[in-house]
């Protein structure tokens, strides 16, 4: 029981240190939270840390990507690991150019701030206000009358037989 607590604490540690970030390259956009990026000669899918972007059927969903891919796409990132999700993948800061693309997306309105899983102080808090204020401003998703979050759309189409891109597996990211 003791050494499985010493090696929950190094992997949460090992996780979460940023003086842990690496470089890598990337080499596809998946949807506006989630990237395919190479480092050495391994890939890893990354998920932005703190945000939800629409999904593909929803408004807005394919601007996120567009965004994303805009901004990062066959570039060097930084990747600052917070943690792994249920799906094996990185949850991480993503930085380009010195700037940190999960809070651009945001500012730009074209994410959620995602509360269930946003929780570093004081960069969730700062995200948040970028929230208010890119809805004030009607910028992106904002523009419209009533957007519904990811996380809400999903729980709305559950048992809808319709699958999101996310409950598919790729082989080659394995």
């Amino acid at each position: 029981m003791g050494k499985i607590l010493v090696l929950t604490g190094l992997l949460s540690f090992w996780v979460c240190n940023p003086v842990l970030a690496w470089h890598g390259y990337v080499v596809k956009v998946l949807d506006g939270d989630s990237i395919s990026v190479k480092r050495g000669t391994k890939l890893y899918e990354i998920r932005l840390y703190g945000i939800d972007t629409p999904e593909y059927t929803q408004a807005y969903g394919n601007a996120a990507k567009r965004f994303t891919k805009n901004r990062i796409w066959k570039k060097t990132v930084t990747v600052e690991p917070k943690d792994v999700d249920r799906y094996g993948r990185t949850v991480a800061l993503v930085k380009s150019q010195g700037r940190l693309v999960n809070r651009a997306l945001v500012v730009d309105g074209l994410a959620w701030v995602y509360p269930k899983y946003c929780l570093e102080q004081p960069l969730c808090g700062d995200m948040k206000k970028d929230e208010e204020r890119a809805k004030k401003a009607a910028r992106g998703l904002w523009k419209g009358k009533d957007p519904v979050s990811p996380w809400e759309w999903k729980h709305r189409h559950k048992g809808s037989g319709r699958r999101t891109h996310r409950e598919y597996r790729f082989p080659y990211w394995r």
